[in-house]
């Protein structure tokens, strides 16, 4: 009997395991779906909603598009095709020169010219242009969240289209100001914490998005960045965020920097969680465009984050062409400069 009852057991524990899946992998959960396994705090309502909606729509922040930018000699080449280019610089550096069949725009005026007075998927490339790259990466950022997908910055900016366009931007940027202040301690990450409260009032995740979406573009994008000089100066009064490889960060970072990976960041629980909602986040790469795509998301979710202008070009410009072949750095040059034509007013 012993043995028949035990028999019966094995059968019974077969018949469960193979209903239940056994050993099998089970697919990748979402941001959302592990919140109360990976987070430690509580994350509120339209955090929740405005995540969940992001993920749903594409992931674009984990994406291969991510972040998107184009050459200037892309640009170029395709300036006879289907093509719209936008540029952000001020009416008086747009009329000393700018790209041919440009328009200028204020940055403030971005939806309102997406949404009345341009079709912009009957467009192949929307470009969006600033005089470095910085303001045109973080506008691409957040027009490509609310679902534009032809949407890219031009890397570089107007630095990169003409020699002409190189003063009060790139062609004075590049400093080894503090490359011998550089740190490579490996930094912790701060408590976690609940994700700002956005307090749009809206019921829905698509609803948020636009509120936050439209809110950013009216506060226009100079709270967005910050100066090499200003996070060196005082580094205890922000939280650093050092967005790149991790070999990149052993060989030098900015004192108190903690490194968050690349492609491992936005949108999960766990990792937002640990930048603090109570201090500005200093958010920095190689050349500020990547970080200023990440500044992005991050303001769209509320968090005080700034993109360090111009990244390590800013302050270690040196160490970065030293090292360039080993890090796969990308230092600004002349080499990065096209001699593309441009027309003025």
């Amino acid at each position: 009997m012993r043995t028949i009852n035990q028999i019966i057991a094995v059968v019974s524990l077969l018949v469960l395991v193979s209903c239940s899946g056994g050993n099998k992998t089970k697919p990748a959960e979402s941001a959302v779906e592990t919140v109360s396994k990976s987070a430690i705090a509580d994350i509120n309502d339209e955090a929740q909603k405005l995540l969940k909606y992001l993920e749903e729509s594409g992931d674009y922040v984990n994406g291969r598009n991510f972040p998107s930018l184009i050459k200037a000699s892309a640009v170029n080449h395709e300036l006879a095709g289907n093509i719209k280019i936008i540029d952000l610089r001020s009416p008086e550096a747009f009329a000393k020169g700018h790209i041919k069949g440009a328009v200028n725009l204020e940055f403030s005026k971005i939806p309102d010219y997406f949404s009345n007075v341009i079709k912009p998927f009957e467009f192949d490339k929307i470009v969006m242009v600033c005089k470095s790259g910085q303001t045109s990466s973080y506008a691409t950022s957040l027009l490509r969240l609310m679902g534009y997908g032809n949407v890219y910055a031009m890397r570089w900016g107007m630095s990169g289209w003409n020699k002409d366009f190189g003063s009060g931007s790139w062609g004075d940027a590049v400093s080894d100001k503090f490359e011998g202040k550089l740190d490579t301690a490996e930094n912790v990450r701060a408590a976690a914490s609940d994700f700002p409260q956005m307090d749009t009032g809206k019921t829905t995740g698509e609803e948020i998005l636009a509120a936050r979406f439209k809110d950013l573009f009216a506060a226009g994008s100079e709270g967005a960045f910050i100066t090499a000089d200003q996070v060196f100066e005082q580094p205890r009064n922000f939280y650093t965020v050092n967005f790149e490889r991790k070999d990149k960060y052993d060989a030098g970072h900015i004192p108190g920097a903690v490194r968050y990976k690349t492609n491992g960041t936005l949108g999960i629980v766990a990792e937002m969680q640990s930048i603090p909602t109570d201090k500005d986040a200093a958010i920095y790469c190689g050349t500020g465009h990547n970080s200023a795509f990440v500044t992005a998301y991050l303001r769209l979710f509320g968090y005080n984050a700034k993109t360090v202008m111009y990244g390590n070009n800013a302050f270690m410009h040196s160490k970065m062409l030293k090292d360039k072949a080993l890090l796969s750095w990308l230092p600004f040059t002349d080499a990065e400069i096209g001699n593309f034509a441009y027309v003025k007013n």
